[in-house]
């Protein structure tokens, strides 16, 4: 009885302070829950694409997505034709004097031109060439959405490791609660053994009891196992977005052959990183290279170009725009130098984090191995309990044993199927564990 109260109490205290944990983890995340159609049945794999599109975070993907479209429109229409209007009135204390500058003439008037002036002017300018400045800030751009896009994919991956949490414990008391039902249905049958035999005066009324009192105890453990898989499947169902039930079963995941390559999404947001520094540079060249532009300028006002006619009238200007700045040659080479440390410093980041994958991968291989070898000796040990158990069941029905130490022989293997059952699921998460830490 006392073997049965810790083993209870053991499997008990792990499942109520897990699901505290991951009950705190999901308040944190604030996940909205969506969905109201109910599923009878689950997989794993079903899970992962159901909390992805459940989770507020993927709208981003769209709005990164639209805000990278505008951006690159917006570049591209640099190359439209670029139209100003400027208009001007002003007042000159002084003005050009013909007669000052070349005299007098006979019979000849020289003109004045007025000191109040007046200019209304359009410019239209278009591009012609920029040294493929505009080409690479669209690079950029969709550079700079690539891995915004990535960074979020990453963010997004470590939901396979919540709902890995969750499932696989819903996984163990599943398994727990047919075990704790088979160890019900053997108490029943001893007492139905010991009524009949209390009946031929053959029996105490207090081995009977104590059989009732096991079995009852068996009741409140199923009554456990049962409340904590509902708050786990709750939990489960704000993840998905979906309603969830306590008759919703959850398939056991199919393990497969782990495969050795890393193909986490952090990997492709490292690689991401070093292509902007890559556009980067080619944008530094564009800087100093020279720049195009056709223009015409067309105006009306008082004086127009021939300022000897005091007259208002139209005129225009057209031509070729010749732009180049060299200025920017002065801090070439420190830019450049600077855009090689940062992708020192993004490949010193991406070792970083394959050391640390590959540390985990280590811990995860040999915790397969611990569990494959406990799984081994934890049958060794259940066919011994169960031969003592048999074994026990013949003494007590021969009146060798009693039922308290029955009981005892009984929990005994039953602890041993729990602990077997415990490292099976064990076993298969660690396997997912290292699908997820590898990222295949």
């Amino acid at each position: 009885m006392q073997n049965t109260i810790m083993v209870n109490k053991i499997y008990q205290n792990m499942i109520i302070n897990h699901f505290k944990f991951l009950f705190t983890v999901l308040l944190a995340s604030a996940i909205a829950y969506t969905g109201n159609a109910q599923i009878d049945s689950l997989t794993l794999e079903d899970c992962y694409q159901l909390a992805r599109s459940n989770f507020p975070s993927i709208k981003k993907l769209e709005l990164i997505s639209k805000t990278s479209e505008f951006d690159i429109e917006n570049a591209s229409k640099r190359f439209l034709p670029q139209v100003f209007f400027s208009g001007q009135a002003s007042y000159q204390s002084q003005t050009v004097s013909f007669s000052d500058a070349i005299g007098t003439l006979p019979g000849i008037a020289l003109p004045s031109i007025s000191k109040d002036q007046y200019k209304i002017q359009g410019d239209v300018s278009q591009l012609l060439y920029d040294g493929g400045n505009i080409r690479n800030q669209k690079e950029l751009i969709k550079a700079n959405s690539a891995l915004q896009e990535q960074n979020l994919e990453a963010s997004l991956y470590t939901i396979k490791q919540r709902i890995n949490n969750i499932y696989f414990s819903v996984l163990l008391i599943d398994e727990q609660l047919k075990q704790n039902e088979l160890n019900k249905e053997n108490l029943q049958t001893q007492v139905n053994k010991t009524e009949a035999a209390l009946k031929n005066g053959v029996a105490f009324r207090s081995s009977l009891d104590e059989l009732k009192a096991e079995t009852m105890n068996t009741e409140m453990v199923r009554t456990e196992y049962q409340s904590n898989r509902n708050g786990y499947l709750k939990m489960l169902s704000l993840f998905i977005g979906k309603e969830l039930t306590a008759n919703t079963k959850l398939a056991v995941p199919l393990v497969e052959p782990p495969q050795q390559d890393i193909n986490r999404p952090e990997l492709k947001a490292f690689d991401l990183q070093k292509s902007i520094y890559d556009v980067q540079e080619t944008q530094l060249k564009s800087d100093y290279l020279p720049q195009v532009s056709a223009f015409f300028q067309g105006a009306y006002g008082r004086p127009t170009l021939n300022i000897i006619k005091n007259e208002f009238g139209p005129w225009y200007i057209t031509g070729l725009r010749f732009n180049w700045s060299l200025g920017n040659l002065y801090s070439l080479s420190n830019k450049k130098s600077t855009l090689n440390l940062n992708r020192q410093s993004i490949e010193a980041d991406r070792e970083t984090f394959l050391l640390n994958i590959n540390l985990d991968l280590i811990q995860q291989n040999e915790q397969v191995k611990k569990y494959t070898e406990l799984i081994q000796q934890d049958e060794e040990v259940i066919a011994l309990r169960a031969s003592v158990t048999r074994s026990a069941e013949a003494q007590l029905s021969n009146g060798v044993i009693t039922v308290h130490e029955y009981i005892q022989k009984l929990n005994a293997e039953q602890l041993a199927r729990q602990t077997l059952i415990l490292h099976q699921i064990q076993l298969i998460q660690v396997k997912y564990n290292q699908k997820y830490i590898s990222g295949n």
